[in-house]
């Protein structure tokens, strides 16, 4: 496994203002601090007001766990994210979707939901990134299943995983997960 390009600092190197929001993440719900906190922490004003968001977008919306999961894999597999997709990967087996679904999600290629809400949000999410727009049936679909406020806040999920995917694409943050990258087969196959 190479090296991330931005490695954990030794907290006895962390500045004063770097601790503290090294203190905050350790002290939140996560409980630890992540790949992309360590390459955050070398700008401590944005990694705290990240780790806020990503606090709100993980464990304060409205919007259902499980859609939240369908949200994170899908951004995953757009950025192929190895380590966001294989944090996720099993908080989704452990919410009840299969694994046909999620490998299907990984693949891109026509997941089938249990439910409209998740169908909704997974059309939306996809059109969103590969489109960088939504049709108006994925809107209302996506309103009518999880309401405006949820909508608003599923685009600032995906806002936040984005980050956090770019973070981990653009730092070289290999998974430590699984041997390999998930995500090499569909490079390969390009």
């Amino acid at each position: 496994m190479t090296p991330p390009r931005m490695p954990p600092i030794p907290l006895e190197c962390l500045t004063a203002s770097q601790r503290a929001v090294y203190d905050r993440i350790a002290s939140g719900p996560r409980r630890q601090i992540g790949a992309p906190h360590w390459a955050w922490l070398r700008s401590p004003v944005l990694a705290d007001k990240a780790q806020e968001l990503g606090r709100f977008c993980r464990f304060e919306t409205t919007v259902e766990p499980r859609l939240i999961e369908i949200a994170i894999l899908t951004t995953a597999a757009h950025w192929q994210a190895a380590l966001e997709w294989d944090l996720h990967e099993s908080e989704a087996l452990r919410m009840g979707l299969d694994a046909t679904t999620i490998e299907a999600i990984r693949q891109q290629n026509g997941p089938r939901f249990e439910t409209p809400a998740e169908q909704a949000v997974y059309r939306f999410t996809l059109q969103l990134w590969h489109e960088r727009r939504t049709s108006a049936d994925n809107y209302a679909g996506l309103v009518h299943a999880i309401g405006e406020q949820g909508a608003v806040e599923l685009v600032g999920i995906l806002g936040y995983y984005a980050l956090i995917s770019m973070t981990i694409v653009a730092f070289e943050v290999a998974s430590h997960i699984r041997e390999g990258d998930v995500f090499a087969d569909l490079r390969e196959a390009r």
